[in-house]
């Protein structure tokens, strides 16, 4: 069978946001793909149902966001009209779909009102004018794939589904979070920060507002960050950090005493879904509340107080209830994602289920898989998971990708993850296909979740924090010193890459040892002292994340030591990590001789290598496999620099 290239970014189908019809059976999602023609990612609604095909729903090219009505006879879905996102209403018996909001700025996705007659949405407001001087007296003036905000804040509006009459729910110099209609239709919850230096202490709480309008009325106090709420039933159910926003996000249950926090007897992070970050939304299944945290390198769907029912080799990236039925969008080790429907009343303990195999201590719902979006006729490398230990006797889990019928040590690249307290998965999930690629060349590709990473509980998920790269160092060393003595790797023949923090890592590892014959920092962190007052999140990453001496763990106050060759991978408009930490890291090393390449993408935000242009996303991937392979031949001698 052929193996994966990267040209195979343009097969890839990517499902997302299911949606259960209030019927139990039909689910609506979003579908993804990179058109080359257009080089863009077009998304598309498609329908699922057990004992059919998919079938496409809309015509796309930017569809997305779907959501039912309550009765289920039409879908509310997002579409852009003169670029900027609309509500558009779908009626299931036929026809086209009705554009039902005409919002300046663009419209959020739609939140139905229990009786279907309303729908509420978060909307961008204020007056945008791009040509007028930018002025800021917080450090809230910009976001990363927003841009300079000017001015704009986010706010909420309800629209009269039959006449399209919309009216403002709130106002004001805040930020109101997506809102959550109250059992009854007269109220809706949202999440916001009301505090004058709310830029400087981070703080959010929970209001609810009248649906017809009026002042927000506060609902909790200091104590727990509010991150979501969700009026489920009759519970106010609530997401938040239980201090500092630096642990775990947990699950809190607002009564008359105020939060109580809701335990599931996990030292798990609740996982709420966001890109790069997998996980869904808490919801009712029946009565059973179910929410996703992420456990190991897997992001699982359990049932509280903390009963495990969709887990395995599965990422969980989406999750819509509908009494005890539930949809559900999962990667796989072969599949990017795929669509499926459980049952949750009939499972039990470690039972097949359906197309998904049985898990001891999983309680498994009788499952069915409603879709097939596995590249056909592509054998892929299976990652292997190994448990490895660091100097000072913590245990290290990781990832090994190679072709396991080679017995010769060979080259390695340490692929780092982003954060830090994200985690790698030994699932497909068609963003680093260079994994596969350099796997099929005679390549090991090491992944690894050192402390900081998400899924090995509280005290693992906070052990960097102060201490980038001082306290993880040799929890990526220590793993490759173990390959080396196994005949894996050869020492001769390493390489080390990442994105975000994993971009950090590669600045900083070639400031420790020279034993990497070539390094790939992309979206990159070189100097954390000019990033605390030029990224979106500086003073978050300054006060919280790397509190203490901030030079001390900057790459760019070791940079005498680095002769690595260097490849810097940048977005042009990155504000999380802005594309000055890879102008100064290309010019320190250029002055020092060392070999540097700086590639910038053109209007790439942070993210752009998940939501970026298409062409963008293969070049990134053919210039990480290009570099190595100039650098770090497969066999024999290294090729000369062209």
């Amino acid at each position: 069978m052929p193996r994966l290239s990267l040209s195979d970014l343009y097969h890839i189908a990517i499902p997302a946001d299911p949606r259960l019809h209030p019927g139990g059976s039909t689910v609506a999602y979003v579908v993804t793909t990179a058109d080359r023609e257009s080089d863009e990612n077009r998304s598309e609604l498609w329908l699922a149902a057990p004992g059919a095909e998919p079938r496409r729903l809309t015509g796309g090219p930017r569809d997305s966001s779907p959501r039912w009505s309550p009765d289920g006879s039409s879908l509310a879905f997002l579409r852009p009209v003169e670029g900027k996102p609309q509500l558009h209403l779908l009626p299931m018996n036929g026809g086209e779909p009705r554009v039902l909001t005409t919002a300046a700025l663009g419209a959020g996705p739609a939140v139905w009102s229990p009786d279907g007659t309303r729908i509420a949405y978060g909307a961008p407001h204020g007056d945008l004018d791009r040509n007028a001087p930018v002025v800021a007296d917080s450090l809230e003036y910009k976001a990363d794939g927003a841009g300079l905000l000017r001015g704009l804040t986010t706010h909420l509006f309800v629209v009269d589904v039959a006449t399209g009459e919309t009216g403002q729910l709130t106002a004001g110099d805040f930020h109101a979070g997506e809102p959550s209609w109250s059992p009854d239709g007269r109220r809706l919850a949202f999440t916001a920060s009301m505090e004058p230096d709310r830029d400087l202490v981070v703080s959010s709480e929970v209001y609810s507002v009248d649906a017809s309008g009026g002042e927000p009325e506060r609902l909790t106090g200091p104590g727990v960050i509010c991150t979501g709420v969700w009026w489920l039933g009759g519970r106010l159910l609530v997401t938040g950090y239980a201090g500092d926003p630096v642990g775990h996000v947990r699950l809190f249950e607002l009564g008359t005493d105020g939060l109580v926090e809701v335990k599931t007897g996990l030292d798990r992070n609740v996982m709420l879904g966001a890109p790069g970050y997998p996980g869904a939304t808490p919801q009712l299944a029946g009565d059973d509340l179910i929410f996703c945290a992420r456990d190991g390198g897997f992001t699982h769907l359990y049932r509280a107080p903390g009963e495990k029912i969709v887990g395995g080799d599965r990422v969980v990236s989406g999750v819509s209830a509908v009494g005890g039925r539930i949809a559900y969008v999962a990667a796989t080790p072969d599949s990017a994602g795929e669509v499926y429907l459980a049952d949750l009343t009939a499972g039990r303990a470690g039972a097949p289920s359906g197309d998904v195999p049985a898990v001891p201590g999983v309680t498994a719902p009788e499952t069915t898989r409603l879709s097939a979006y596995a590249l056909p006729g592509i054998e892929l490398f299976t990652p292997r998971s190994r448990t490895f230990t660091a100097p000072d006797g913590t245990p290290v889990e990781g990832f090994v990708l190679r072709d396991e019928t080679l017995t010769e040590p060979g080259p390695l690249l340490l692929d780092v993850h982003g954060g830090p307290h994200n985690t790698w998965a030994p699932v497909f999930d068609g963003v680093h296909l260079y994994h596969q690629v350099l796997a099929a060349r005679g390549w090991t590709v090491l992944t690894l979740n050192p402390r900081g990473s998400d899924g090995y509980g509280e005290a693992f998920y906070t052990a960097a924090l102060g201490a980038w790269g001082l306290a993880d160092t040799g929890d990526f060393l220590s793993p490759i010193d173990q390959l080396v003595a196994e005949g894996v790797a050869d020492p001769d023949r390493l390489a080390v890459t990442g994105y975000s923090y994993g971009g950090y890592i590669s600045c900083w590892l070639p400031t420790q040892t020279g034993r990497f014959k070539a390094a790939i920092p992309g979206g990159c962190v070189s100097d954390l002292v000019s990033m605390a007052g030029t990224s979106d999140a500086g003073h978050l990453l300054k006060t919280y994340e790397c509190r203490g001496d901030i030079a001390a763990q900057s790459p760019m106050s070791h940079v005498a030591q680095v002769t690595t060759p260097t490849l810097i991978l940048h977005g042009e408009n990155d504000d999380r990590c802005p594309v000055g930490q890879a102008e100064q890291w290309f010019a320190a090393l250029r002055e020092r001789n060392v070999p540097v390449r700086l590639v910038r993408y053109p209007g790439g935000s942070h993210l752009f290598i998940l939501n970026g242009r298409p062409s963008h996303r293969v070049d990134y991937n053919e210039r990480i496999v290009e570099w190595l392979e100039q650098w770090i031949p497969v066999a024999g001698t290294p090729v000369s620099p062209s």
